[in-house]
Parts: structure tokens; sequence; C-alpha cells
């Protein structure tokens, strides 16, 4: 069954009720394995069915957590050791430095960051290193293949994995490996899918190879919140499960329980001009509510002003500040917001959780935590040998492992045998020895709860008292928040253990972060805001080049740039439907770019569309105010006269892109001039003079 289900339709709820039917139809809860995208919608759907006192056994898992799960379980045939690692990003970054090493590869000419994309790309379509070298696209594709190979030989020396290595060999699993997908066919009779779109290869070919015996498969998605093409989604796999399952049925959820008409009906201009889709006929039985806005800004401080203002509004109107989401396209667009927050005393949260894992105090305390659980870590290994710092140098922790390289001894027990290391002197032994004692010692208290090894870790590893030492509040108040963590974890686990806590960190999403009773408002990219949901929404950096992202738009390929548009529109279109009443768009005419100041262009996907007329902030129709009534840091522009300019108005002109226009007024200013051109009599612009690159055309030649 294929349920094509808009936002705001219920799709957690009908996954829920089905289970619940099956329940009450005589089904195992056992039988039952419904995977999700996130570890917050699956928590929300194991307490649906808590409240609907149903028997417990039914497995919710996101792909990844299944994957690790059963790759634990039948590890023997899947060629991992039971007790591997799930390498993060900044993980993965140092295992491909090795790996470009061992290859002799410069990382300037071949950055890790995106030989790590590439290979991601191979291991999504379930390409091992060996097929990608035989490929017939030449030089690239070898030395891809060598980095590939390189890469995984040094997971598989660490015992470790990537997110991609997760999903690539439970695929392969399944495919290689009749018995094991015969014992997981018989124990899954029926398999749920939540977010079918949003599905790569290897997901596909998993749900594929889980009901094979049986065709129990049931999933819910919409082809128009597929938004993760740029990690190997393939909205085809939605678009096409009619024909991978002839006797599908298709049911349609159209009706949106959570926006009003306004919100939805300008989602609904913005979404219908793409062509992948399915046609859905979305309403809503909501009462018809708020205007959606649009605010026009100078630059990016005013629309960090407006979007102060704009909370300050709401919440002198009753409305809570949990209860608004500001989304943007980068991360790094949040800095200047945070700023006017800040000046405002507005209380925000940013729902970027992973980046508390990546705090230099958290890594290292995961890291001693990880050599507990794998001793063969050696990226942990390295990172904490000398965290904090003992003595145990670079040139010691070269030797060691040079050691283990030349004796093929597991890096583990040459740390044990460190006497028999004749290039190490006295000194340094002696610190080895004390490092691997303190391991060793940690080891024997790891089984059961986890606060107690964390605490322990903590305290007995000297990071403590380091901390103490050197009055790093942040380090410990953040070390703290992690054995919360524990604390929260090992209350709710049923056979709590060091290994399944690491690995629960390890696939965490930064949407998993997000706290509704925070009581501050929330900031968030539009990937990140996909399956939450609030009362007020504002879109900032409504711009090309923004949203749609440069990167779809600069494509050479004329099909892919068409598709990736196509998905920074979805991208749009999943931000505003985020909304329940309220929803406001904001974009600025001028915007820093890497230190300099650009002229920018509002975003395509506002073109025409109905009852969306724009606002400017500095006129004072927003919030009753003027925009001189505040303060901002704003940038240093060049010094230009613009007062001088040749332009003036009803002046032709022709500009590179958007053609010949005629200069309806011109703008003065004092900094940068602007004009308001008319293109080809139906397109109107505001150019900023000094960047727009007009041509004055003479109204005889042309």
């Amino acid at each position: 069954m294929l349920v094509l289900a808009g936002p705001g339709s219920g799709k957690t709820r009908v996954i829920t009720y089905r289970i619940a039917y099956l329940i009450t139809q005589g089904v195992n809860p056992a039988n039952i394995l419904a995977i999700t995208f996130t570890n917050k919608a699956a928590t929300e759907m194991r307490g649906r069915l808590h409240s609907l006192q149903l028997p417990r056994g039914s497995t919710l898992c996101t792909f990844h957590s299944l994957a690790a799960r059963l790759l634990r379980e039948f590890s023997d045939l899947a060629g991992l050791p039971v007790d591997f690692s799930i390498y993060d990003m900044a993980d993965q970054k140092a295992a491909m430095g090795e790996a470009l090493k061992l290859c002799e590869l410069d990382s300037q000419n071949f950055p890790p960051a995106r030989m790590l994309d590439r290979i991601s790309g191979c291991k999504n379509r379930i390409q091992t290193p060996e097929e990608v070298t035989t490929d017939n696209y030449g030089f690239p594709a070898k030395v891809t293949g060598r980095i590939y190979r390189a890469y995984q030989d040094i997971l598989a020396a660490n015992a470790a994995v990537d997110f991609d290595d997760l999903l690539m060999k439970l695929a392969l699993l399944l495919r290689d490996q009749q018995q094991v997908r015969d014992q997981l066919n018989d124990r899954y009779h029926y398999l749920l899918v939540d977010e079918y779109q949003d599905t790569n290869h290897c997901q596909y070919q998993i749900a594929r190879g889980l009901t094979l015996s049986h065709s129990n498969l049931f999933v819910t998605g919409d082809p128009d919140q597929s938004i993760y093409g740029w990690r190997g989604a393939d909205i085809g796999n939605i678009l096409a499960f009619e024909e991978d399952y002839p006797q599908t049925r298709v049911v349609r959820l159209e009706e949106n329980f959570r926006s009003t008409p306004e919100v939805l009906d300008l989602a609904d201009q913005v979404i219908v001009s793409n062509q992948y889709r399915r046609k859905k006929q979305l309403f809503t039985s909501k009462p018809s509510g708020c205007a959606c806005e649009l605010i026009a800004c100078r630059n990016e401080y005013e629309e960090a002003q407006a979007m102060a203002q704009w909370a300050g509004r709401l919440r002198d109107e009753g409305l809570e500040y949990r209860d608004m989401a500001v989304f943007y396209r980068v991360n790094s667009m949040s800095r200047v917001l945070e700023g006017a927050l800040r000046n405002a005393g507005i209380p925000y949260q940013i729902v970027r959780g992973l980046e508390f894992f990546q705090r230099r105090e958290i890594k290292n305390m995961l890291a001693y935590l990880k050599l507990l659980v794998n001793p063969s870590d050696q990226v942990a290994l390295k990172r904490i040998i000398n965290q904090p710092v003992r003595g145990i140098g670079p040139t010691t922790v070269n030797r060691l492992f040079d050691y283990s390289q030349s004796t093929g001894m597991n890096i583990w027990q040459v740390l044990a045998g460190v006497d028999q290391i004749g290039s190490l002197g006295s000194a340094a032994k002696a610190k080895v020895k004390k490092f691997t004692e303190i391991i060793t010692g940690l080891k024997a208290h790891s089984a059961g709860p986890v606060t107690r090894i964390m605490k322990l870790t903590y305290e007995q590893s000297g990071l403590a008292d380091a901390h103490i030492a050197t009055e790093t509040d942040d380090a410990k108040n953040n070390v703290n928040e992690l054995i919360n963590s524990a604390v929260m974890y090992d209350s709710e686990s049923d056979a709590p253990s060091l290994a399944d806590y690491l690995q629960q960190i390890a696939l965490m999403s930064d949407s998993d972060s997000y706290d509704e009773q925070s009581g501050a408002v929330s900031l968030m990219t539009l990937h990140t805001a996909k399956g939450l949901e609030f009362p007020a929404v504002l879109i900032v950096g409504l711009e090309d080049g923004l949203i749609p992202h440069i990167r779809s738009t600069s494509s050479p390929d004329i099909v892919n740039r068409n598709k990736e548009i196509e998905e920074e529109r979805r991208l749009l279109f999943v931000g505003m439907t985020r909304a329940k009443d309220r929803l406001t768009l904001s974009y600025a005419h001028d915007r820093t770019v890497q230190g300099s100041v650009k002229a920018a262009i509002v975003s395509r996907f506002l073109r025409n569309l109905l009852g969306l007329v724009p606002r400017s902030f500095e006129s004072g129709e927003f919030a009753g105010t003027s925009g001189d009534d505040y303060e901002y840091d704003e940038p240093v522009y060049d010094e230009v006269v613009d007062q001088t300019t040749d332009f003036a108005d009803g002046q032709l002109v022709r500009h590179p892109s958007l053609g010949v226009g005629r200069i309806e007024r011109i703008l003065p200013s004092s900094t940068n001039a602007r004009a308001v051109i008319l293109f080809g009599g139906c397109t109107r612009k505001t150019l900023v003079l000094k960047y727009a690159k007009l041509e004055r055309i003479d109204p005889a030649d042309y």
C-alpha cells in the first residue's frame, strides 16, 4: 500500500493506527517493523502506541539504527566485529586524511570532505571500491577507487563503519545471504516505512529485501517533500512504487490538519510549478486566519531586526516564544539573527544538536568511552592518549603506531607490551603504562548503567581535574550535560549498555535536539525543520542564490539543474507548511557574501504569487516602526558618490541576465543608490546601481 500523504495530513498517526489495527487483528507485535527517518518520530510513535494501551514488542526505529542492530546480530556474516564503532563526520575526516596519505595524494587537490561525499555516493549506489575502480570513467574513477579502498582499509583496521556503511552492508547482507534474508522475512511479517520519498538506493534495497517472501510493505510519503537528493535520496522510489509493486493500493491523504487556508494556498502556489510530483488537491477545514506576509529589507542586518520585532509583536499578541520558529537555508545565516535576538533580550535555541557532540571536551569524553567498547578504535585512541596532557607527545605516538604496523600487532597489544619497544625511553614507557592502566581499570567497570562509567571516566581519566585546574566552566557544564543524557538513557532503557548508548549518540540527527518546552524562539535550517510544526514561522533569505541555493542554479547540466531547482522548491514548500497559523517570508536587497556586499534578487519562487505583496521594513509599515529606530553594525561599503550617477528616471538600460528595461525611478543614497527598473514590461526589480552592471541604451539605437 502506498499512502500519498500531504503535509500536516497525519502520516505518523496513520502508521501508528495501522500498527494498532494489525495488533488488534491478532498479529504478534514482534512481527511488525516500522521505520522512520528520525529518532524523534520513532519516539513519538512509541508514545502514541503506549497511550493506546497496546502490547509492546513492535520494532520502531530509523533505517540506520535498524542496520546497526542487525549488523551486530549477524556480524560474522557481515564481516564485522560485534563491537564495531560508528564514526561521525569528524572521525570520518580523520580516517580520510590517513587514506590520502597512504595513497600519497595531496589533501589540497583531494579535499577530504569532497572525497567523503564522492565515496558516500558510491555506497548509496552499493558500489564497492573495486567496482568503482573498474568503471569505464577513466582516471577520476580510478583515483576515487584507490582512495575508497584505502579509506575502507582504515575503517576495518579501526573496527569501524561510517553512516553509509551501515546501510550498504545491510543491503549486501540481505542480497547475498539467503539465510539472513529468510530469517528476517520470517521475523518481520509487516514492514511499514515513513517518509518513503526520502529513501536512497540502499534503503530501497533493504525494504525490498525484508519483504521478498510476503510483500507486506506499507509506505507513506509525499514526492512534494523529497528534499534529500543531495545526500542520495531518490524521488523515483516513490514515483515508481506502483511499477515495482503492481498490486499496490494507493490512498491519498489530502486534508491538512495543521495549516490555515492562507498558508496552504501560498504553499500550493509555490509547489504547483514542479514537474516531478504526484498531483494532490490539498485542503483544510481550519478557519481562515492571518494573511501571509512578505518583508523586504535593505540588508541582512535590517532583516534580523525585522525578525526580532516580528517575535516581539507576536509575543505581545499572546504567543509564547516557543511557538515561533525562524528558518534559513544555510547555518551561517544564524549569526546575524542571533545578534538581533540577544540585543532584543529574546530567548532562542539553535536546533543544531550535533554541534554539542563536536565540542572538544565532549569529543574527548566520548573517545574514552568508545575505546572501552572498541579497543581497536585508533582514532579514539590518538585523540585521548594525551588528553589531558600526560607527556605522551607525537613522537611517542608515532613510534607506537609504527611498531604496530611493522609487527602486525593490534595497537592495544602494543600498548600492553610497551616494554618491548626499543625506540622508546623508560620515561615514555612509564607514561604509556599509566595511560594503559587507566583504560584497563575503567573497562572493568564498563558494564551496566552508563551514568556510572561516565562519571568514573570523567574523574579517573584526569579530565575533571584538568577542567578544574584551568577553570573551564563551560567544559565542565557541557560534560555535566553529557552525564545528564546518560541518566536519561539509563532511566528509559530496559538493559542499558555503553555500546548501545554510543550507538544512539552516533545516530542522532539535528532535529532530535529540538526542545519544544524550551520557552525560546527556535532557529534552524529548512532541512532540520522537516517533521516539526509551529504556530508561527518566519523564513528569511528568500533570494536567488540562497533559496534556491546557488549550487542548484549553477549546475552546467540543464537536466540536473532543473531537478535540483525543483528540490529547492520542495524545500521551501516543506518550510512553509511547518506553519500552523502565521507565515512570514523575508528577503534583503543587499547581502554580505564572503566579506563583500552583493546586490540580491528576490527568489524566483516568490515571483507572481497571488496576494503576496512585499512590504518595506524601512517604510514603517512593519510593526509600526521606522528602519531608523534601531542601531546595528552595518558592513562598511566602499565610498561611492551615487548622486552623480549618469542614470536617470526613464533611462533605457540592459542587464546581463534580466535583459532590457526602463528605469522608473532612482532612489538616491549617500552609500548605495538604487534604481527601480521595469524589465520586459512585466518584471519590476530594485537593483543597486553600484553592482548591477547596467548598460545604458540610446533610445535611437534600440
